[in-house]
């Protein structure tokens, strides 16, 4: 396997270094008697994506290390390399206190099934308890065995579609990552998104860039006939009202509204003056 590059430093899409690995306790994934070395590395990628590191494998049909991993984690090699390796679906589990069990059957069994709704803000709640959680998935070809399912306090269903209910293994793992890391907050959009945003722009500020619009409106003679005037202009306001603009975007408008104005004035001498005649 290969090897991450020492002290390399993760920065987010504004420069600001951040931590690749997540300091809450989350969840365990664990892989059971998975088939392809591919998928496994497909789902490591899909685990760091969400901040989930910590990756389980019951004992792996093409054994461990598995060299067609590396590509598919694409960069997400450390969750690769600390996943550990177990014989049994019961070591696997033993040190957790909570544990889910992804299928998409129904089992004649007496666990509780919960939805992608409740799982997050469950989940979310165990690990700000320190409670130590995790997810059995099963092999490709035919997922988990009711031997598995059995060590689990509940079953975890995605709602697919009833008539083709296959999902791929990293395709499955990929599903309850994201469902982990949009419980944070409700699903909010994270500060990176937030931050730079201009406020929303003041009533007056709002009035007055209408009120040059339609003076220049009505320099141009747009207002016809004149007594349509006020229901033209209140038509006008409306749309940009109801755009919420920024204190920004107001001041580009009464920017443009300028130079459409006084280009008005350019345009037509230019115009005059490059067919020879007068303005």
């Amino acid at each position: 396997m290969g090897k991450t590059a020492p002290n390399k430093t993760t920065r987010d899409q504004l420069g600001r270094v951040v931590d690749a690995g997540a300091a809450i306790k989350a969840p365990v994934v664990i892989l059971v008697n998975p088939q392809l070395g591919e998928n496994i590395g497909a789902a490591c990628r899909c685990m760091l994506n969400f901040g989930l590191t910590e990756l389980r494998l019951v004992a792996p049909r093409d054994g461990w290390p598995n060299p067609a991993a590396e590509p598919m984690a694409a960069g997400a090699i450390t969750v690769l390399q600390n996943a550990k390796v177990f014989e049994t679906t019961g070591e696997a589990v033993a040190d957790l206190k909570f544990v889910l069990a992804a299928t998409a059957r129904r089992r004649e069994m007496e666990i509780p099934v919960i939805g992608t709704g409740d799982v997050g803000p469950a989940l979310r709640a165990y690990a700000k308890e320190g409670t130590a959680a995790g997810i059995l998935f099963g092999p490709e070809k035919a997922g988990l065995t009711n031997a598995d399912v059995v060590l689990a306090d509940a079953i975890l269903t995605y709602p697919v579609n009833p008539a083709f209910q296959s999902l791929n293994l990293a395709q499955a793992v990929n599903i309850f990552a994201y469902i982990w890391a949009s419980a944070e907050d409700g699903g909010a959009p994270p500060d990176l998104f937030q931050k730079e945003i201009s406020a929303i722009a003041e009533r007056e500020d709002l009035v007055r860039m209408f009120e040059h619009l339609e003076q220049e409106l009505d320099n141009s003679g747009f207002f016809y006939p004149p007594e349509k005037r006020a229901l033209m202009a209140q038509n006008i306001r409306a749309p940009y009202t109801r755009a919420r603009l920024t204190a920004q975007e107001v001041q580009t408008m009464r920017g443009i509204i300028k130079a459409l104005s006084k280009g008005r004035g350019r345009g037509q001498y230019n115009r005059g003056h490059n067919n020879g005649g007068e303005i």
